[in-house]
């Protein structure tokens, strides 16, 4: 693995391969936007029900939820403000915490998500996974994944 240079500078080859990442997120993103909107739901709200249908008993703690979407806890307050006001999520008290706050899937929001999921793996894979062979994908994964990982 070579080191890259102290100093970049805009013109950098490597830089223009951000850029084109950065592109690609934003296209797939924005298609997928789209038609996730088209079957009644946002992106920001798909993530948040479709951590919470994967979570124990449809509930999470707003803290790991906010991790889980990679929101801050304050927009995901805001976000979950408004699923509440569609019917798609409940608040509840933790059992255990006085001043623990859990978000609950409601009825209406698993039916929501169960409507969109076909859109969503439908647009992925025709606006990303329809783009890579399987064994390109999987050096993908290992080399986002190092983003990811845990510093040593």
């Amino acid at each position: 693995m070579s080191t890259p240079p102290a100093v970049l500078r805009p013109s950098d080859w490597r830089i223009g391969i951000w850029r084109s990442f950065l592109r690609a997120h934003a296209t797939v993103l924005r298609d997928l936007e789209r038609e996730l909107a088209d079957a009644g739901l946002q992106l920001g709200w798909y993530d948040v029900l479709l951590q919470l249908a994967e979570a124990p008993d449809r509930q999470l703690r707003m803290a790991e939820l906010a991790d889980r979407v990679l929101l801050s806890r304050s927009g995901l307050t805001r976000l979950i403000d408004k699923l509440q006001a569609a019917g798609l999520v409940r608040r509840a008290p933790s059992p255990d915490d006085a001043r623990g706050t859990y978000t609950v899937l409601t009825r209406e929001g698993f039916d929501a998500l169960r409507k969109a999921v076909p859109v969503h793996l439908e647009g992925v894979r025709a606006h990303w996974l329809s783009h890579y062979t399987d064994d390109e994908l999987q050096v993908l994964g290992g080399l986002l994944g190092r983003l990811s990982a845990p510093p040593e």
